[in-house]
């Protein structure tokens, strides 16, 4: 992956104006973190390997947050994607963030949506590339 590849994606993702709620920012920060953290010899050249590049050796992305890849803390990940009522609800970490997962879950299906987002970044980009051609 050339050095340019990955900018035009981290910009294209940054660029990405994120809804006001925590979750869509957590969303957001995950996925700006997933593109800075490719690695200068990644091949992008297609979303298969784009994706395989993103999950960096995990199957997927509850293997690639268990395995700590991405933060280790629940009160990390809590503090990433709850609002301050939520932290306070789910006292900041301590509790489950609902009656279906933990904190690490609820980190694997941020990560999925970040990853998402990162393939939709990759789509627009592909397409203004290729228009430009």
């Amino acid at each position: 992956m050339s050095t340019t590849k990955k900018q035009q994606l981290l910009a294209a993702v940054s660029a990405h104006k994120a809804s006001r709620s925590a979750w869509a920012r957590g969303v957001k920060a995950y996925a700006v973190e997933l593109v800075e953290g490719l690695d200068a010899s990644a091949d992008l050249s297609n979303e298969v390997m784009l994706q395989k590049a993103l999950l960096n050796g995990a199957d997927n992305w509850r293997q690639y947050s268990e395995g700590g890849a991405a933060l280790c803390y629940d009160v990390d990940i809590a503090e990433r994607l709850c609002s301050p009522s939520e932290l306070k609800r789910v006292r900041n970490g301590k509790r489950n963030p609902n009656a279906r997962e933990n904190w690490i879950e609820c980190q694997a299906r941020a990560l999925s949506q970040a990853a998402a987002l990162v393939r939709r970044a990759y789509r627009k980009a592909a397409a203004i590339e290729g228009g430009a051609a």
